[in-house]
């Protein structure tokens, strides 16, 4: 039984009760609703299905079989005891050397090649989470801002925000140019900044997009990056996703750009990188700040000790990814499963009657259904959401929930489930959509 303790009026500081954190969003409502009637084909197949969750579960098998294989890289190598005492006593937040080359090294051949990354400027975090509140810490004081396209990971409120005290301010795209940046809307953003006499720090972007599941176009990349120049200001490019591009010649890293101008004004460009989602290992907490500024790769290495990754865990991951031949098949088979889902679920919701906007990347698919709402307000949309978390049983994103400026936009995940579940997933919404039409059908004709 729980103990029951009286909560007296001492008080705590304003991180504590701030409500920045963003835990009250639909977004993370929708997992709590999922949490307390999850789906399972067998015992619970009227529960929630988790459609919020952006994980990457369809090549775990190989990551599986890896380990099988090499089972040394989890027992310590062949000594050991000697590998075990090395390990458990490791304690520089520099982190395994041996892992920091072969994750600079995996960078690199997600992007083909076409971009190169220096071992010693790879700052290990726990995870991309820390990486970006680690990285907005050392960029950004408590009031200034960084400006972020919408609509954005929802996440970013908590990350950037909460023990920050930095601000969001929104850079406005919508479906009118398929959310893409333009100058105009950089502009626009830096202008309400300045009228709110605050400060601006930095662009961060995530390329590819999380919700929108596309990668940014390389004129749209020189143009963040020449805004950037021009403001003095930084950066942050969030490639968590370079991965999970279904044809790896679609995705331009910022990377790319700054090798092509020589790294000219290249120390205010920083690149955030994490393994949850390309190898799908949340749990293992594993993220990276790669900066071409020395000042940010001093300071960030003094702060990771705030956020280290276990010595076990990059003892294992330098042996998985050091194994070239595995990588390479890894990163192309994950590549052409994940196009074989994304179009399973295009495929699927079109038959519905749903479209989608054109995606390449990503664990998600960004649905629109605004034109199932009466009226096009944020109000009408969680009327939507709530109906498809409750009534249909599947737990999507909604639109506004990533601050997106058009009401009717859901964020869709479909790598975090078998094929058998996004099966199950798609029926419901085809249920749903049929329901809905024979209404509308006996209305329109009385």
């Amino acid at each position: 039984m729980a103990i029951e303790i009286e909560q007296p009026s001492v008080g705590l500081s304003r991180v504590a009760v701030s409500d920045t954190h963003g835990e009250d969003s639909p977004y993370f409502a929708g997992w709590k609703a999922y949490d307390k009637d999850p789906y399972d084909e067998m015992t619970n197949p009227s529960g929630v299905i988790q459609m919020g969750l952006a994980e990457n579960q369809v090549s775990f098998d190989m990551l599986e079989e890896h380990l099988e294989e090499h089972s040394e890289a989890i027992n310590w190598g062949k000594n050991k005891t000697s590998g075990f005492r090395e390990n458990a006593l490791f304690q520089d937040y520099h982190g395994l050397q041996s892992f920091r080359k072969a994750m600079a090294s995996f960078m690199e051949q997600i992007r083909g090649g076409k971009a190169k990354f220096d071992f010693n400027r790879v700052v290990l975090t726990a995870g991309a989470t820390a990486a970006n509140e680690l990285l907005t810490f050392i960029l950004a004081d408590p009031g200034d801002a960084l400006l972020v396209p919408t609509p954005y990971y929802p996440g970013f409120d908590r990350d950037l925000r909460w023990r920050t005290r930095v601000k969001i301010v929104p850079i406005h795209c919508d479906s009118s140019n398929n959310f893409q940046i333009t100058t105009e809307a950089l502009e626009a953003a830096y202008k309400r900044a300045q009228a709110m006499n605050t400060r601006v720090r930095g662009v961060l972007i995530t390329n590819p997009s999380n919700p929108l599941g596309a990668t940014i176009e390389r004129r749209v990349l020189e143009e963040i990056l020449d805004f950037a120049i021009r403001k003095n200001i930084h950066l942050v490019s969030d490639e968590i996703y370079s991965g999970s591009v279904f044809s790896p010649c679609e995705f331009i890293s910022i990377a790319e750009i700054l090798e092509a101008r020589s790294f000219k004004d290249a120390e205010r460009v920083h690149i955030v990188y994490s393994l949850s989602k390309d190898l799908g290992l949340p749990g293992f907490r594993v993220g990276t700040i790669y900066s071409y500024n020395d000042k940010v790769v001093k300071t960030a290495r003094r702060m990771s000790s705030f956020t280290l990754v276990s010595s076990q865990t990059q003892h294992l991951l330098a042996s998985m990814l050091s194994d070239r031949e595995f990588t390479e098949t890894y990163i192309k088979t994950n590549r052409e499963r994940l196009r074989k889902r994304y179009e399973t679920i295009i495929d699927g919701l079109k038959k519905a009657g749903i479209e989608c906007l054109k995606g390449n990347a990503g664990l998600f698919c960004w649905m629109n259904l605004s034109p199932l709402l009466e009226e096009p307000t944020k109000e009408n949309e969680l009327a939507l959401w709530k109906k498809m978390l409750h009534e249909v049983k599947l737990n999507i994103s909604p639109g506004s929930s990533c601050h997106c400026s058009d009401p009717g936009w859901f964020r869709v995940c479909f790598a975090n489930m078998s094929e058998q579940t996004l099966e199950a997933a798609l029926k419901r919404i085809n249920i749903f959509m049929e329901q809905r039409n024979s209404k509308r059908n006996i209305f329109s004709s009385q």
